[in-house]
């Protein structure tokens, strides 16, 4: 770790580092390093390569977003700009990453101090802190004019394709955990035919092509530790071209629900109103200006599909032996997709009240 860290334009001496975070995917560690002028404390990642075969392209990404970001918050005069956008430090190479001698790849990020972040939404102000920081996020990456970014992962949200994908390790059950796995099987697969709704209205030019976070859940928020306020959108590895819905059906999942994606305790999955209205307030106070009707009309749907697809996507792994998302206990993936599919249920209850509050807001 302290080899690794050297090789980085980072101020101070490596110090210590602790793991950190709770990430499905990439190994993240805290490190503080120190000089005469006091202590700083970094993030240092080392990506998985299973998950983003080309890092190189997720890196570049990384990197034509960050500075972006960065230009436009100083150009608005936005209050302390430093804590609101991510600031990659470069390798001693002025590279944006690092390849070690085992072929890993690694970057650094400074510490956004005083902040810190959930994994679920506790209150209103919480949703629509969230929700507004989503929203400027896409405002500001509206105005990219750089060169059109890299699908690190093709087909992310085409939801058809993770239901194709689905069935065949259904198919295959390559861990014989099929057979106990029935009535979430059948519960993915029943709601099949209603899949596709954002693919289909993107490759129709229903909805244009932007910018999208792609996995905006509420704990890649940073929250200041004072007042709460959202301070910074953060793991911007799925960056890329898409939809804002995607975005917004992600909030809606991760947002709304009164219980973490993990939580086995099904009574305690259910969407809340307020925190989904103060969600599309939020969110609308900075994307509503470029919004076009289309996409605004699809918002409560995008909550569905995105959640149903969640829901697959955990399944999915769990029968195919945990190969994508780190667990910490047996059966974890599947409690994830029972819990997913139980929120599915507590939305589509409430899609009429969900549709008042976007008409209105």
């Amino acid at each position: 770790m302290r080899g690794v860290f050297a090789r980085f334009r980072a101020s101070g001496v490596f110090q210590h580092a602790a793991p950190f975070g709770g990430g499905y995917i990439n190994e993240s560690f805290l490190v503080t390093a120190g000089d005469e002028t006091g202590a700083r404390r970094y993030v240092l990642q080392c990506l998985n390569d299973d998950v983003f075969r080309r890092p190189a392209l997720v890196m570049e990404n990384v990197q034509r977003v960050t500075q972006f970001l960065r230009v436009r918050l100083e150009q608005a005069g936005a209050p302390d700009a430093e804590r609101r956008a991510l600031r990659l430090i470069p390798t001693r190479e002025r590279e944006p990453f690092l390849v070690d001698v085992a072929g890993s790849c690694w970057r650094l990020y400074a510490y956004v101090e005083r902040t810190h972040a959930h994994g679920a939404a506790r209150t209103p102000a919480q949703a629509f802190e969230a929700g507004r920081a989503f929203g400027e996020f896409q405002r500001l990456m509206a105005d990219y004019d750089g060169p059109r970014l890299h699908e690190t992962i093709p087909r992310f949200h085409d939801t058809p394709a993770r239901v194709d994908t689905l069935r065949s390790v259904i198919a295959a059950d390559p861990c014989g955990r099929a057979a106990t796995a029935g009535g979430e099987i059948d519960f993915a697969l029943g709601r099949a035919a209603q899949s596709g709704l954002l693919e289909d209205a993107l490759r129709t030019g229903d909805v244009p092509e932007r910018i999208a976070h792609n996995d905006a859940k509420f704990s890649n928020v940073l929250l200041d530790d004072d007042s709460e306020e959202a301070m910074c959108v953060v793991d911007l590895d799925t960056v890329m071209p898409g939809t804002p819905l995607y975005d917004f059906g992600d909030m809606t999942r991760s947002m709304t629900s009164a219980a973490e994606e993990d939580d086995p305790r099904l009574e305690q999955v259910a969407a809340r109103m307020p925190c989904f209205e103060a969600l599309a307030r939020g969110y609308l106070s900075e994307a509503g200006a470029f919004l076009t009707p289309t996409e605004r009309d699809l918002l409560v749907a995008a909550g569905r599909e995105i959640t149903y697809e969640q829901g697959v996507r955990f399944l999915t792994d769990h029968l195919d032996g945990d190969r994508y998302y780190k667990t910490w206990r047996a059966d974890h993936n599947l409690e994830r997709a029972r819990n997913q599919f139980q929120l599915l249920r507590s939305l589509e209850s409430l899609e009429g009240e969900m549709a008042q509050v976007v008409a209105r807001t």
